[in-house]
């Protein structure tokens, strides 16, 4: 059995509730700018008058002062300590003041992603004993509204479109200071912080317990290991959705050490944001990086440019894997790399603000060749791995020691060791407690002596660098018995800019195949550039030439594997697959299962007559 170790930062101090940063920030720094607004809805939570061109700036000293009158407004309405209240919302700067006021009165947020349907809604509601609610939209008011009669607990709601959160304040107008500061300083690191529900993959989400030392260490061990990205002075622009673990590691991350963040909700105008604001390193899921990279090309080819780009791709794959020889790039491929950057690379750069230099990636797998290529356009992608039930981080990457193709060595104070069937195990602070009310959950998940069975593949090379395989739910074993992990496979098919997502199914079947939908924006070019201007992917998804283009992706994918894995026959979907269909979590992964049952048929069809 392989393991490794990493010392912790913390070793048995106490840990402080996570609003005591809020309340040390504002004493130590007052002014430095916490957080900036875009144009910000007066109407949802007061904006601050100092200005930095379009937007609203919040001090440390501002946003102590939101949080402590957000805090009495939860003490007036009866919020006691280890209440449960639940917060449904894009990411916006009013999600974040939620989570620290409830924080400060020892209540524990329950986040719900602003797409979950009704019934998601309920479960979690329900599941999670929520006692009150804050919520972004009247659409949102109305469904839970719709679901009261089924919700025993569930006392109040709070609209921030509609400035409850305002009224929630005033309403806290008679609750004294000395109540907050008391309320807060009981909180310890034992307590409750957040109960995250699982995207739900496979099954019914289950409500994972983090505790405010969970979190905590966590944050205070990436911290010390990424002093180049968390520091006072960096900024970033935060678009993923903060009911994701990852994003609010990064939220808390970024308060604890005083750097600047711009909420951005807005996913379709997030490159005028990073535009706009120039932020020092971004967070993503792998999706947003691999669609970076194909409409960069694509970009290019309708510019009849698409020799310069794929010159450029090879170059920058080259560049970034020669760093890791110890002679470092040659003499030529310097200056083929000093070319290709005034042409091509620092556009890129461009794209995200000019400043930004890293990036840190993380939900699911990257893929070593787009490492590399974003390494070489001179943005250090830096790859980490973790679990909502880890807080979430457990790996990563650094600036000074990345083994692109790996998730990087165990954060201080992880331990990790890959079990005889080559699952990866866990332990450390970082680890969950258990699954709220659900213990048998809980008992499933922990081995006989502790560790928590993450449920995915991977191995550690003899410097302690962590490499993915696949999960352990996801493993295709064919008829003829081959076993095989379809990430790996996929991430190769999809590199083709004409494809969204690829899904291999196989199991129990001859031989292995893929369901292939496709990218919405790159079928325009095409249909275009074929002749095909009105026709929709439903009308032509046995197109000889569609397809023959498919086939080319699917040719290249089965050259990086052995012949038993390679994908025989594929099938395009009528549509590209959506989170709001159900198909895909919000970080954009696949649900295999939900899926499969969809498109049964179209399965049925890559086996007829086998």
């Amino acid at each position: 059995m392989q393991d490794v170790a990493v010392q912790p930062v913390l070793t048995g101090e106490r840990v402080p509730g996570l609003a005591e940063v809020v309340w040390d920030n504002a004493e130590q720094d007052p002014e430095a700018v916490q957080f900036l607004r875009p144009d910000p809805d007066p109407r949802s939570w007061p904006v601050q008058r100092a200005r930095r061109g379009a937007a609203s700036l919040v001090s440390c000293a501002a946003f102590r002062d939101d949080v402590h009158a957000l805090a009495r407004g939860f003490l007036a309405a009866g919020i006691e300590q280890g209440d449960r209240v639940a917060l449904i919302s894009r990411t916006r700067y009013e999600w974040t003041l939620v989570d620290y006021a409830l924080w400060a009165v020892g209540a524990a947020t329950v986040p719900i992603y602003d797409t979950a349907s009704g019934e998601q809604i309920e479960w979690i509601l329900a599941g999670s004993g929520a006692v009150g609610c804050v919520v972004e939209t009247a659409g949102h008011a109305a469904t839970v509204a719709g679901l009261r009669e089924r919700l025993p607990a569930l006392r109040v709601t709070w609209q921030i479109d509609a400035g409850g959160l305002i009224a929630l304040a005033g309403q806290g107008s008679s609750v004294a200071d000395s109540e907050v500061d008391a309320r807060r300083r009981r909180v310890g690191g034992a307590d409750v912080a957040t109960i995250v529900y699982t995207s739900g993959t496979t099954g019914r989400p289950k409500g994972c317990v983090l505790t405010h030392r969970n979190i905590f260490c966590d944050v205070t061990a990436a911290v010390s290991v990424l002093p180049q990205l968390l520091h006072t002075g960096a900024s970033t622009v935060l678009f993923l959705p903060l009911a994701h673990a990852f994003a609010r590691l990064i939220q808390v991350g970024m308060v604890q050490t005083r750097a600047t963040m711009v909420h951005s909700s807005d996913i379709a105008g997030v490159l005028d944001q990073l535009r706009q604001h120039r932020p020092t390193f971004i967070l993503a899921v792998p999706r947003v990086f691999e669609k970076m990279h194909n409409r960069a090309r694509q970009k290019a080819e309708d510019a009849h440019r698409g020799w310069l780009f794929t010159a450029a791709d090879q170059i920058a794959v080259r560049y970034s894997r020669a760093l890791d020889t110890p002679r470092g790039p040659g003499s030529l491929l310097r200056l083929a790399h000093s070319l290709f950057d005034a042409l091509a690379y620092r556009k890129l750069r461009a794209a995200l603000g000019g400043r930004c230099q890293m990036a840190i990636v993380g939900g699911a797998p990257l893929g070593e060749r787009l490492g590399h290529f974003f390494r070489g356009a001179g943005i250090t992608v830096l790859e980490g791995y973790g679990l909502t039930e880890t807080s979430p981080a457990l790996t990563a990457n650094l600036p000074d020691a990345q083994r692109i193709g790996t998730v990087g060595r165990p954060l201080p104070g992880v331990r990790i060791r890959v079990a005889d069937d080559g699952e990866i195990q866990v332990d450390g602070d970082v680890v969950f407690p258990g699954y709220w009310n659900n213990a048998e959950a809980t008992r499933a998940t922990f081995t006989d002596d502790g560790w928590l069975r993450t449920g995915d593949l991977g191995s550690l090379d003899p410097d302690g660098y962590l490499r993915l395989t696949g999960r352990k739910k996801e493993i295709i074993v064919t008829a003829a018995g081959k076993n095989l992990a379809p990430a790996p496979i996929e991430d190769a098919v999809r590199a083709h800019p004409l494809i969204s997502q690829c899904m291999l199914v196989g199991d129990g079947r001859p031989y292995v195949a893929a369901l292939v939908t496709i990218d919405p924006q790159a079928w325009q070019r095409w249909r275009t550039a074929n002749g095909r201007p009105d026709a929709t992917v439903a009308q032509l998804r046995d197109d000889p030439q569609l397809c023959a283009d498919i086939q080319t992706a699917v040719d290249r994918a089965n050259r990086t594997v052995s012949k038993a894995e390679q994908v025989k026959t594929f099938r395009i979907l009528p549509r590209d697959l959506t989170e709001a269909d159900g198909e895909l979590t919000p970080t954009l992964k696949v649900k295999r299962e939900v899926v499969a049952e969809r498109y049964a048929a179209d399965i049925d069809i890559l086996y007829r007559g086998h």
